[in-house]
């Protein structure tokens, strides 16, 4: 016998499943992480639960094995998704490897590099975290010294080459190497306790580590790994930490190796970078929230807690507006949004995160939030490519909530996942809505164009090029976004000021899993004489469904078929002390409590479920206490009687009628008591029997092949039920043992009970050596164990008996696995020992000990209940147990029975699937070759109608396509490189997943519909975001503007003027004024929405240029010394010399920089005006006596109008955006592209960011090098995408150039030939071939791995 577990990646069978318990404050609020395609992990004690978060499906869940020295895993208490490519290089052997990467960090200090994906079951790696525990001088124990959080950081270019940052205990902050698994820095930060870390949006080499005090770490990580590449910086946040302080003398001194979530539960600070301002965090504290500029080591703004609230838990920046959502203690969610022109957050909406109605009392705590990330990226494609609007189409899809709200009103849409403490998981809709009177303006605009919005779809497939060539606009002014996005409505409404809008949450989605610690399993096996609970004569089927008692009094039934939670019934006030099911559809129940203490007692409490309308039903209610408590229940296989079996006090025997009776009482000293199983069906004699399979996904259609077998079983009765099958002419048996180790069988027959008159084995079968604590019972067998661990059993018709000693501890549960005709054993049984380990035995074998199977499967979980799920058909069927674990986690084991009998072979049996209520559309679960397949079929674009969603919206916009012939008709155009044949072998590999329409989701689908006729690079960005790749997206939004900005270049029609210094100094500063005033109409007049991850890739110089002035009003209070030098630097920057000279005047004369200012401000007013000049003269009286910093040189080099040189330096300074900034200001044509690919190759080499870099390279003008960089990190078809892309751009560009015939002809054959991408070039060949293999491996790697079979 053995424990199956399928080699194939995320191929489970339906009967690998593990329900986790609940997640509890013990795990902590790091514990939950949403990686970009829609994979929400989060802990649930020591397991790692992976839901898709879009359709709130279960999809693995993988427990964190127990370390050497223990018998239990620990609590995990951190996890954090790889921020690496989902999907590895197809160069690689290793190309079907899984992914992604899942770092997990738990109590005992461990941390685990899991693939959550596959079926193995068990980490590929540990780190080595012994000499972490060790380094902590106070922490002897490494129990203590555990994980408080996680952070990748991204330290060589190549993708793999990502390093672990931990915090441990206290104050510990490490470093791994993740390919060597050694640590490699590490720096302890006693006596601060170390609380959150988070790794830097703009560049993934540097994180911050923040305290509960506010002491914080600003670290960068360069590439050799090795402790000299750390370079820390500590800063400190001010914050009144006296209630920690006060915590801190409450407390416990033992603890103080322990991470800071164990000492301070309640007291958290949390740290988040702002997605769309670098050098900008977001900071709470307990009662206040803080933004803190990294650059100047200064709060720009600090709030406190508001009033009624409770204390700030986390912070959750939105990735597509300024808005921030802190997440409270008491279970609410607020959202603070940012004041234009200042960093000032203002607080514009508090919800509850926990619904009042339906909720338990006291209510669930709310325990962590995640934001989508892909939702953002995904709006930023539809928002620059797609026309479509749900408002103006005719068909309304009732799937979806949005469908019922006016998205003329509609800016931003964002979901937001929650995790509460009773096992539910909400899935939130947060909305951003513009006012109405923009509504009505938006009507009003577009009512002459509604009759012609067809053609301006068909049309409009260059919407951002043409856009961009038609401005003619200054650098200094806002762009007309109005003309970039199109005419949809939610583009007109994207103007919207923050001001203006309405925040809102709704509630799209709840996932119900196991609500509390499991205490009582039960599982349904009604016999023939079983009847439905409503009447009548037809026997009650064997049904897919566990029912669980929890520690908090409910009970939970568990449809395996979908892996979920079918059904929660609060049933009891306390603990659930016993369940068993009566028949099929109905449940009993009992718990007890202990009464006061003056009458003592317990109060017993017996309460029947009705599993099809929920109602319960208390009996046996008494006005009194009791002198004993329930002891157990047993209810007979026909779910007619029921045994209440007291402590010291007879056993109850009550008919389970509508209204149940008590029969009579038995005054005998029971130890156990097991009614009879049903009995083995006899093999069907008109025809085989219905094979249990899902593949029709109908559980009613199964449900009734359960029983097709035991519809022809005899009665459990020895003598057979009369024909009529009356209930009267039933009977049924148990079997008991006493005190004394008598056994015995009683018979029940309507309402008598008498002996059953068995077989009596011989006196020596009597126990000596301890009390019969376990017994199972099936017709003619008795199975018995003791407290010693021996085993017997003994048939009740021949009197035959056997026995062995299982050299265990004692025996607390024996149950007979399910038998079908053609069975070789019927003696197999599963035996649960009181040390919460199991066994299965085939006592039907010779030596039963030496064939059995024992516990291996399960290290670190302790077993508190088990039972066989009794659904087997067919003899090939596997064996499947039912498990309650210790950590509240309930499993479906299939155990696989290696026969050894001579001629015997055990048939070939179908993997069967596992039935989900819809389907599961997430591209990154499929199999690594069909994943890329898939990808490769998006970005060359297929029809819609292939898809073949759930709803027929798609169906109705496009059309159907016949889904028999020539695959090729799906695609929207032969492929322009590679092999034109293999998007249809590709086709043919992805039909199984496209048959049961779980490529996209309906709303995916529409996205993808509304922009697929967009060019290539819309259809690669979406074929990016789909799977996860945000930055990459990122990239194919920006190529046509970077693409855009280089041919305007080379056609002297850029529409960036850089601002030249005028001879004229009156002019000049009329040009700095306007230039000031103007900086507050650039920032209410910017989009809100298309602004925001895209800053990430900024070159254009408006942008750097826009971005620089906004936050130089964000420090003009800012008055310290150094933030003084920071400030002149900012605005020689944008070019506002007069503001920088009347701030360096200002400098206090006792100031040790008042020398240095004074001379930079005599320098810089020379460029300004002959009358500020003898103003700076007149204020300098001395001589320059100190040494000043480097920035004072380059002020100087602007101040002489050397700007490249001046930006030179601060590139050789590190201040890579300040130096693209000024030159921004003051450089254009090729001195502008110099520093821009300076940059690229920085962003590249050292910062690794590939995709930012490409974009950089594209609009300095080095095509060649943005291609060499994507055949050097070996993406293949990335390179050639970017060709089509380029070459699709080129050529729009060309076409809508508006110049008159021979000058348009000169231009387009001297000055827009793009060498780097024309057909000619080797590199382009090149790659083209390279494409080619790549394509034809993946045919072949498709061919070879089995479809997803879930």
């Amino acid at each position: 016998m053995s424990i199956q577990n399928p080699p194939h990646r995320h191929q489970d069978s339906s009967y690998s499943l593990t329900l986790p318990g609940p997640p509890s404050r013990s795990n902590g609020t790091s514990t939950a992480d949403l990686h970009p395609s829609n994979l929400l992990a989060y802990a649930s004690g020591s397991t790692v639960t992976i839901l898709d978060s879009l359709s709130l499906q279960l999809v693995t869940s993988l427990p964190l094995p127990p370390p050497s020295h223990s018998s239990l895993s620990p609590f995990l208490t951190s996890l954090r998704w790889s921020p690496q490519s989902s999907l590895y290089s197809p160069h690689n052997p290793s190309l079907s490897s899984p992914s992604p990467l899942l770092a997990a960090g738990d109590r005992q200090g461990r941390i685990a590099l899991l693939h959550p994906l596959i079926n193995n079951k068990s980490p590929i790696l540990f780190l080595d975290s012994d000499n972490n525990n060790s380094s902590s001088s106070s922490s002897n124990n490494n129990s203590k010294s555990g994980i408080q959080d996680l952070c990748w950081i991204q330290t060589r270019p190549d993708n793999s080459s990502f390093s672990l940052a931990a915090l441990s205990g206290p104050s510990l902050l490490s470093l791994y190497n993740t390919t060597t698994n050694r640590c490699f820095f590490k720096y302890d930060a006693a006596p601060e306790y170390l609380s959150c870390i988070r790794r830097d949006p703009f560049d993934s080499r540097r994180f911050c580590a923040l305290g509960l005090k506010g002491f914080l770490l600003s670290v960068i990580v360069h590439g050799d790994e090795s402790e000299n590449g750390v370079v820390v910086k500590e800063i400190q946040i001010p914050t009144d930490s006296g209630e920690l302080q006060r915590l801190e003398r409450d407390g416990s001194r033992d603890s103080s190796a322990a991470p800071a979530m164990a000492v301070f539960p309640t007291y958290a600070a949390r740290v988040a970078y702002s997605p769309r301002w670098r050098h900008v965090v977001f900071v709470t504290f307990p009662r206040e929230l803080v933004v803190f500029d990294l650059q100047y080591e200064t709060a720009l703004f600090s709030t406190g807690l508001p009033r009624g609230c409770g204390k700030f838990m986390d912070v959750v920046p939105d990735p597509s507006l300024e808005v921030v959502y802190c997440l409270h203690l008491d279970g609410r969610l607020s959202a603070w949004r940012r004041k234009v022109g200042e960093q000032v957050h203002l607080m514009c909406m508090m919800e509850e995160l926990m619904p009042s109605i339906g909720t338990s009392v006291p209510s669930p705590s709310v325990l962590a939030v995640v934001i989508s990330q892909q939702d953002s990226t995904l709006q930023q494609v539809g928002k620059l490519y797609s026309d479509y609007s749900h408002t103006s189409s005719p068909v309304v899809d009732f799937n979806t909530p949005l469908d019922f709200c006016d998205e003329s009103l509609l800016v931003s849409k964002t979901h937001l996942i929650s995790i509460s403490d009773d096992g539910n998981i909400w899935n939130w809709l947060l909305t951003a809505e513009g006012p109405e009177d923009a509504q009505k303006d938006s009507k009003n605009s577009g009512t002459a164009g509604e009759g012609s919005e067809v053609s301006v779809i068909e049309t409009n497939s260059t919407t951002v090029v043409s856009s961009t060539d038609e401005q003619e606009v200054d650098a200094l002014h806002p762009p007309d976004e109005a003309n970039n996005i199109g005419s949809s409505p939610a583009a007109r409404s994207s103007t919207v000021s923050l001001e203006e809008m309405s925040f809102k949450i709704s509630l799209v989605g709840q996932l119900h899993l196991l609500s509390s610690t499991v205490t009582m399993l039960a599982v349904p096996s009604p016999s023939l004489t079983a009847t439905l609970a409503r009447g009548g004569n037809y026997p009650a089927a064997a049904v897919p469904l566990v029912a669980l008692g929890t520690q908090n009094g409910t009970v939970d039934v568990i449809d395996v078929y979908a892996s979920a939670v079918a059904a929660s019934f609060s049933v009891h006030n306390s603990t659930v002390r016993g369940l068993r099911w009566l028949g099929n559809s109905r449940l009993v129940s009992f718990s007890y409590t202990q009464a006061n203490e003056k009458t003592g007692g317990y109060i017993n409490r017996l309460v029947v479920t009705c599993v099809r309308s929920g109602l319960n039903r208390p009996f046996r209610v008494l006005q009194k206490p009791e002198r004993a408590p329930i002891r157990a229940l047993r209810a007979s296989s026909s779910g007619r009687y029921l045994l209440i079996l007291f402590r010291d006090a007879p056993v109850e025997v009550w008919a389970m009628t509508k209204t149940p009776i008590m029969l009579r009482s038995l005054a005998l000293p029971f130890t156990v008591l097991e009614w009879t199983l049903p009995t083995v069906p006899r093999p069907v004699q008109n025809g085989p029997s219905r094979q249990w399979s899902l593949t029709s996904k109908d559980p009613a259609a199964v449900a009734t092949a359960g029983t097709s077998s035991e519809t022809k079983a005899s009665s459990t009765d020895s003598k057979g039920p009369s024909s009529d099958g009356s209930q009267d002419e039933s009977s049924e048996s148990f079997a008991f043992a006493l005190v004394n180790g008598a056994l015995g069988v009683f018979e029940v027959h309507g309402r008598r009970i008498r002996d059953f008159r068995p077989k009596w084995p011989s006196s020596s079968f009597v126990s000596v050596e301890g009390l019969i604590t376990a017994m199972a019972y099936r017709l003619p067998h008795v199975v018995m164990g003791d407290r010693s661990g021996n085993i017997r059993w003994w048939d009740v018709t021949t009197g035959q008996s056997s026995s062995f000693n299982t050299h265990r501890e004692g025996i607390r549960r024996i149950k007979f696995s399910p038998v079908v005709p053609g069975d070789h054993s019927r003696g197999r049984v599963a035996v649960l020992f009181y040390d919460n380990t199991f066994s299965v035995f085939d006592l039907d074998s010779p030596d039963p000990l030496a064939n059995s199977l024992l516990q291996p499967q399960f290290p670190g979980t302790l077993v508190l209940e088990l039972d066989w799920l009794p659904l087997r058909t067919d003899k090939n069927d596997p064996l499947v147990l039912c498990i309650a674990g210790a950590d509240s986690s309930f499993r479906l084991v299939e155990v696989n029975v290696n026969d050894k009998r001579v001629g015997y072979e055990p048939q070939p049996r179908s993997m069967k699937e596992r039935f989900r209520p819809m389907p599961l559309c997430c591209p990154i679960l499929l199999p690594t070759p069909h994943a890329l397949a898939l990808r490769m079929i998006f970005q060359l674009g297929v029809k819609p109608a292939w898809l073949n969603t759930c709803s027929t919206t798609i169906d109705k916009w496009q059309g159907t396509a016949a889904s028999t012939g020539d695959l090729r008709t799906y695609m929207i155009d032969s492929p322009p490189v590679g092999d034109s044949v293999v998007p249809e072998l590709l086709l043919k590999v992805l039909e199984p997943y496209r048959t049961e329409g779980c490529i996209l989701d309906d709303e995916r689908a529409r996205l993808y519909a509304s922009i697929v006729h967009k060019g290539f690079a819309a259809r690669f960005a979406f074929a990016a975001a789909i799977f996860g790749e945000s930055a990459e997206a990122l990239f194919w939004l920006q190529l046509p503007k970077a693409l855009d900005h280089l041919l305007n270049k080379l056609v002297n029609k850029s529409p960036q003027k850089a601002p030249v210094p005028a001879s004229n100094p009156e002019l000049d500063d009329a040009s700095m004024l306007s230039r000031i005033t103007s900086k507050g109409k650039s920032i209410s007049g910017t989009d809100v929405l298309s602004n925001g991850q895209l800053r990430l890739m900024a070159f254009d110089q408006k942008e750097l240029w826009g971005s620089a002035s906004e936050r130089i009003s964000w420090h003009e209070k800012l008055d310290t010394e150094e933030a003084i030098q920071n400030r002149v630097h900012e605005l020689v920057s944008v070019g506002n010399l007069e503001a920088a000279v009347s701030l360096l005047l200002s400098t206090h004369p006792e100031s040790t920089y008042f020398y240095a200012n004074a001379l930079r401000a005599v320098a810089l007013s020379s460029a300004v005006s002959r009358s500020l000049l003898e103003l700076a003269v007149k204020v300098v009286a001395a001589n320059m006596v100190r040494t000043d910093r480097s920035l004072s040189g380059i002020h100087l080099l602007c101040a002489v109008g050397r700007y490249q040189e001046a930006c030179s330096q601060l590139q050789d300074a590190g201040c890579w955006t300040d130096a693209a900034t000024l030159a921004a200001s003051h450089l254009k044509g090729s001195d502008y592209a110099r520093v821009l690919q300076r940059w690229a190759d920085h962003v590249h080499r050292t910062e690794h960011n590939i995709w930012r870099a490409l974009i950089l390279y594209v609009a300095a003008g080095s095509l060649q090098e943005a291609l060499a960089a994507l055949r050097e990190a070996q993406q293949p078809d990335a390179a050639a995408m970017f060709i089509l892309a380029c070459r699709e751009i080129h050529a729009d560009f060309t076409t809508n150039l508006d110049l008159d015939e021979e000058s348009s002809s000169s231009i387009k054959e001297n000055q827009l030939l793009l060498p780097a991408i024309s057909p000619e070039n080797e590199d382009v060949i090149a790659v083209c071939e390279y494409f080619g293999q790549y394509q034809r491996k993946l045919v072949h790697l498709c061919m070879d791995s089995q479809p997803l079979s879930d």
